[in-house]
């Protein structure tokens, strides 16, 4: 599954996965002070029960790593997540 990094303005992103034109996931976030505010999750139900938001999340985690950005977990998907694994406390806010 391939996902696209989508710059919606200066300081709001998203990683995308669209299929046939149809956005069939994302995950979005706004950037300030080196803080990645995560505040949209989606699936959609033709993707869902196959892991596609743990996913975009693990590839929003490997970005906040890679720009020496923190991820503070608004939307309650990314809440939940952090909640229940560890995998994510170096990027935790």
């Amino acid at each position: 599954m391939d996902f696209k990094l989508a710059e919606r303005s200066p300081k709001h992103f998203a990683f995308e996965y669209e299929q046939e034109g149809e956005k069939l996931a994302e995950i979005e976030w706004t950037e300030h002070d080196n803080i990645m505010d995560m505040n949209h999750t989606y699936v959609s139900d033709v993707l869902r029960g196959q892991g596609v938001a743990k996913k975009l999340l693990d590839k929003a985690a490997d970005y906040a790593r890679e720009n020496n950005l923190k991820m503070n977990a608004i939307c309650s998907y990314v809440v939940a997540a952090f909640e229940k694994s560890d995998a994510y406390n170096d990027v935790k806010a």
